[in-house]
């Protein structure tokens, strides 16, 4: 199954936001013919900056790698239900596909707290939810454990 093999290399990104002490989501965007355009992970906390979440930093890079703005034959696999913010810049970049890990009960936009493709808007980008939501689930817990365990 091809989209396993996207989300499991999302989950490195993740893996590699944890090691940097980064709420652990990780992107990749792929195109119609399976190859990666980009893959990214969280670093706002790092850089110092609200926007740095995975899903936008890898649809920046798709952008400059593919020299537009438009991704409309591409697929976002992400590790967490992207946010307002990301599910704005899902939309506007047209990207065709979402395919994310787990529910984000505080902030999702595509089902959870909001459901973008629910609104009048522009485009709206297929959504598919559960593929890898162990793994996510698993490593966000050990993230916000290790958090709290800090600050004991």
């Amino acid at each position: 199954m091809k989209d396993k093999y996207y989300m499991d290399i999302a989950l490195e990104e993740a893996q590699k936001a944890f090691d940097e002490g980064e709420v652990p989501i990780g992107a990749v965007v792929v195109d119609d013919l399976g190859n990666i355009i980009s893959k990214a992970h969280n670093r706002r906390e790092n850089d110092k900056n609200a926007t740095y979440h995975a899903e936008l930093m890898a649809i920046d890079s798709a952008c400059k790698v593919l020299g537009g703005w438009r991704l409309h034959m591409c697929t976002l696999y992400v590790t967490l239900e992207p946010c307002p913010m990301c599910g704005g810049a899902i939309i506007n970049s047209r990207i065709k596909r979402v395919v994310y890990a787990a529910k984000d009960p505080k902030a999702g936009a595509f089902g959870s707290v909001l459901n973008f493709n629910s609104y009048p808007l522009n485009h709206k980008p297929e959504v598919s939810q559960g593929l890898c939501e162990k793994e996510s689930l698993e490593l966000m817990g050990k993230f916000f454990k290790k958090l709290r365990d800090k600050r004991v």
